[in-house]
């Protein structure tokens, strides 16, 4: 079992930047792929992001390509989400999930990833 808390979450206008951390617990983070998602009010989860185990790189919602990153760092247990130039439709509870199994083809789908934080909230404001 690994446990998930998210953090850095909080309140900022349009254009602003926020970074929000993943750190785990109980497990090692290098084996698991990691993601985000975020939940909006009234709105299905949808995937934001993902980052392999080596943390090279990752890969994008069009929704935040250009303005979103995704990094890890193994040593820390911890997997980080740097937000840039948000937008109000970016609100949402935004939740890192994990995997210690390759997610395949269905890497966007959160059905694939069995642990998952409490989230943290984002809200930007106009």
């Amino acid at each position: 079992q690994v446990q998930l808390v998210e953090s850095g979450g909080g309140m900022v206008q349009a254009g602003g930047s926020l970074r929000l951390s993943c750190t785990a617990s109980g497990r090692t983070l290098s084996p698991f792929y990691m993601v985000w998602f975020r939940q909006a009010p009234g709105k299905e989860r949808e995937f934001v992001s993902v980052i392999r185990r080596s943390g090279t790189s990752g890969v994008y919602a069009d929704s935040v390509k250009g303005r979103f990153t995704t990094s890890r760092d193994n040593a820390k247990n911890t997997v980080f989400l740097q937000m840039n130039s948000l937008k109000p439709e970016d609100t949402a509870v935004y939740y890192c999930a994990a995997s210690d199994e390759p997610p395949g083809t269905q890497w966007k789908s959160e059905k694939k990833y069995p642990y998952w934080g409490q989230g943290t909230q984002v809200t930007v404001s106009s």
